[in-house]
C-alpha cells in the first residue's frame, strides 16, 4: 500500500465531526495518517498520528503560520492536505500559501471560491505551481455531484448555455412549505413567518433567519459555479457580492439584531408574501428562490420566481433538497438534473471526504 496522506483538520464541529467519523471508516483509515486537529481554542500536531479525543487536552492555540510551518516538511516527502471545515475568511484567505508549500486544500469553505477575483486567482495559480489541489464539491450542493459534474462539462469541451436551480436548503424548504405544488386548500396554508419559525426550530436556517433570506449563501454558490465557466471566469470581480440578487429580508428589518425580534417583526409583512403566493397559484404557478447563470447574456442572478406547478423545480424537491439544471450544447433541449439533500452535517461531510479520495493514490 502507497504511504497514508497526511491529513490536517480545523474545525471539529458539526461537518468536522462527521467527517472525521467518515475518515475512521475501516475501509478509509488505512489511507490517511491524521496529523492535527484544531478547534476554535485549542489544537494538537503529531506527525505519527492523533485522534480526536487527544484534542480536549491540548494546551496549544491554532495558528496558521504555525500550521504552514509544521505541515510544509511533511510535504516534501509525501502528501498532505488541509481540509478546512470552518466558514472563516482567514483560514481560506491563507490556501494559497499552503497550496504553494505543497500542501493540498479540501473544504466546504465558500468564502475562498466566491470572494473577490484576486484571492480565487490565486488558488488557481498556486496549484499550477506545484503538485497542490484546491477541491471544493461541498461549496455548493454539500454532497451532491454538482462542482466536479460542471468540471468535467467543461474539460471534455461542452459549451454551457445555462445553470438554473434551487441552491439554498433552507429557502427550499421555505417554499416548498409556504407555496407547494397542490394544497389542499388556501387556508391550510402556513404564513410566510410562520413557515420561517419552524425553519428555524428544525434547524435550517441560521440562528438570525435574516442571514438566508438575504440571498447571499445562493450568491457565493452562483459565484463557485460561473468562475468554473471560461466565458464567466471575470464577470463577478467583487465575487458574490458582484451578483444581482433579491433580497427577501423586507424593507425596515435589515437592522434587526437577534433571530428572535427579526421573527417577530416579520409578522407584519406576511400579507405581501401571502398576496405573492396567491397570485402564483392563480396562474397554477409556485413560489421558488432559484439561482440562475446565463452564459449567452453574462447574467448571474438571485431571485424569487414563478415556476408551473408541474416544473421538476415545483414537484421534485422535499425538505431541504436542492436541484440544479445545466443546460449544455450537449444536455439540449432536456437539461441534465443533479437533485437531493442539499444541506445537513452528513452529506456535507460525505462532499469533503468525496474531495479528499480524490486526492490518494
Amino acid at each position: 500500500m502507497s504511504q497514508p496522506v497526511s491529513v490536517a483538520v480545523i474545525g471539529v464541529g458539526l461537518v468536522g465531526g462527521a467527517f472525521l467519523r467518515q475518515l475512521a471508516l475501516p475501509a478509509l483509515a488505512p489511507h490517511f495518517r491524521l496529523v492535527y486537529l484544531s478547534s476554535s481554542t485549542r489544537c494538537i500536531f503529531n506527525a505519527a498520528g492523533t485522534q480526536l479525543s487527544a484534542l480536549a487536552s491540548a494546551t496549544d492555540a491554532p495558528s496558521i503560520d504555525a500550521l504552514l510551518t509544521r505541515l510544509t516538511p511533511l510535504a516534501t516527502t509525501g502528501k498532505v492536505v488541509l481540509v478546512d471545515n470552518t466558514s472563516a475568511q482567514a483560514v481560506a484567505n491563507a490556501y494559497p500559501h499552503f497550496l504553494k508549500a505543497g500542501v493540498s486544500v479540501v473544504t466546504p469553505n465558500k468564502k475562498a471560491f466566491s470572494g473577490e477575483l484576486g484571492l480565487y486567482k490565486e488558488i488557481v495559480q498556486a496549484q499550477t505551481e506545484g503538485k497542490s489541489r484546491a477541491l471544493g464539491e461541498a461549496t455548493v450542493g454539500a454532497g451532491l455531484p454538482v462542482v466536479q459534474t460542471l468540471k468535467d462539462i467543461v474539460a471534455t469541451g461542452d459549451k454551457v448555455i445555462r445553470i438554473e436551480g434551487v441552491l439554498s436548503g433552507t429557502l427550499s424548504y421555505i417554499f416548498n412549505t409556504f407555496s407547494p405544488p397542490s394544497p389542499s386548500s388556501s387556508s391550510d396554508l402556513p404564513s410566510f413567518s410562520q413557515t420561517v419559525r419552524v425553519a428555524r426550530e428544525k434547524g435550517y436556517t441560521e440562528p438570525h433567519p435574516g442571514d438566508d433570506l438575504d440571498g447571499s449563501d445562493v450568491a457565493r454558490k452562483l459565484t463557485i459555479l460561473s468562475r468554473i465557466v471560461p466565458e464567466l471566469a471575470d464577470v463577478l470581480p467583487q465575487g458574490y457580492a458582484s451578483v444581482d440578487v433579491q433580497s427577501l429580508v423586507p424593507k425596515g428589518l435589515e437592522g434587526c439584531k437577534t433571530g428572535d425580534e427579526f421573527l417577530e417583526k416579520l409578522v407584519a409583512h406576511d400579507a405581501e408574501y401571502a398576496k405573492l403566493r396567491e397570485e402564483a397559484a392563480k396562474e397554477g404557478m409556485v413560489l421558488r428562490y432559484v439561482g440562475v447563470i446565463d452564459v449567452e447574456r453574462r447574467v448571474v442572478k438571485a431571485s424569487l420566481e414563478k415556476y408551473p406547478a408541474t416544473h421538476p423545480f415545483a414537484t421534485s424537491l422535499g425538505g431541504s433538497d436542492n436541484i440544479l439544471s445545466f443546460t449544455t450544447q450537449r444536455y439540449s433541449p432536456r437539461p441534465l438534473l443533479v437533485q437531493g439533500a442539499g444541506a445537513g452535517a452528513d452529506v456535507t461531510a460525505m462532499g469533503v471526504m468525496g474531495d479528499l479520495l480524490k486526492l490518494v493514490g
